[in-house]
């Protein structure tokens, strides 16, 4: 088979566009590595016992040889998958690996803090409501770029988002904050976005819709200017950990954020990798900052014990007492 054939099959599924690159890379990577099997490359793209044995020697091969984490090889499982439904093999049976469970990883408070600070000293008023948006709201990066003006709706005490083509084709309306609504007002009192007659919230300097490139290319200026490693997936993940941890109802956290399922939305309220290094903190036990002093070492007797005789501080212990 060509990776051709199979990038115009992507082209026409119903995948987003990130996870369409993303399989074809992934089987990309497979076919490479398939070509240098003898005992696999001939069979293994037609006869599904073939198939199942090739695809557990390239997971070994993932997980040993290039040493990637179980979260990679479940990544290359499912695009191979997807490669053999299309290829008429159906899925393998081999199973994913299970994964520690925890949530994903979002900005804590004072990287929230910087990435604003940040953004304010840019002086750019499109980039800060970018932003304070993304955070205020977790749209996905895409949904984000597709936005029109018509989409949105301000007023003083309140204002929506309108997502008419989320993940799944899926439309909802999602409420702005005051701190998101004062941004995006002063975006729009800009001259150069009044002059622009394109129908994009977002655009570039030559009037025309920022791309997904170009929204993620602002938000690492100012994840590099605030000093943090942060980008659209992160903010997305910041902002429904945010929600689930003062206390927000999972149902409307999904609601907001466009979850299919519950499940999705529940692993916000799973502990961190920080959670769990805190929590094993508290077992640290203060014993005093003083360490135990050892008796003088016998030198008459080489390699001797260094502490003194049970006789020894009987006769101590006595002479203690007897002042």
């Amino acid at each position: 088979m060509r990776l051709e054939d199979y990038s115009a099959y992507l082209a026409r599924s119903p995948l987003a566009p990130a996870s369409r690159v993303a399989y074809a890379r992934r089987v990309g990577a497979f076919l490479v590595w398939l070509r240098d099997q003898p005992e696999h490359r001939d069979r293994a793209l037609g006869d599904p016992l073939a198939r199942e044995h090739a695809v557990r020697d390239y997971l070994r091969h993932l997980r040993v040889d290039l040493r990637r984490p179980p979260t990679t090889c479940n990544a290359h499982l499912a695009a191979v998958n997807n490669l053999s439904c299309w290829l008429g093999l159906g899925p393998s049976t081999v199973k994913a690996a299970t994964l520690p469970k925890s949530a994903p990883r979002a900005l804590d408070e004072r990287q929230v803090r910087q990435l604003l600070r940040a953004a304010e000293r840019r002086g750019s008023a499109r980039d800060q409501a970018i932003l304070v948006t993304m955070l205020a709201t977790g749209l996905r990066l895409a949904e984000v770029t597709a936005l029109d003006l018509g989409d949105l709706a301000l007023s003083a005490r309140k204002g929506t988002v309108t997502v008419r083509n989320g993940k799944g084709g899926k439309w909802r309306l999602v409420p702005l904050n005051s701190q998101a609504r004062e941004a995006l007002a002063a975006w729009l009192t800009q001259s150069r976005y009044r002059a622009c007659e394109s129908p994009a919230l977002f655009i570039g300097p030559t009037g025309q819709r920022l791309t997904d490139r170009g929204v993620d290319l602002v938000l690492r200026r100012i994840a590099a200017d605030a000093g943090v490693t942060a980008s659209a997936h992160s903010l997305r993940h910041t902002a429904a950990t945010m929600l689930v941890r003062n206390g927000v109802d999972l149902v409307l956290v999904a609601e907001v954020l466009g979850h299919a399922s519950l499940e999705t939305t529940r692993r916000y309220s799973l502990p961190t990798e920080q959670d769990r290094a805190d929590a094993l903190e508290r077992l640290v036990v203060d014993h005093g900052t003083t360490a135990p002093r050892l008796p003088p070492r016998d030198t008459s007797r080489p390699g001797s014990a260094t502490f003194p005789s049970t006789r020894e501080t009987d006769r101590q212990a006595g002479a203690t007492l007897a002042r």
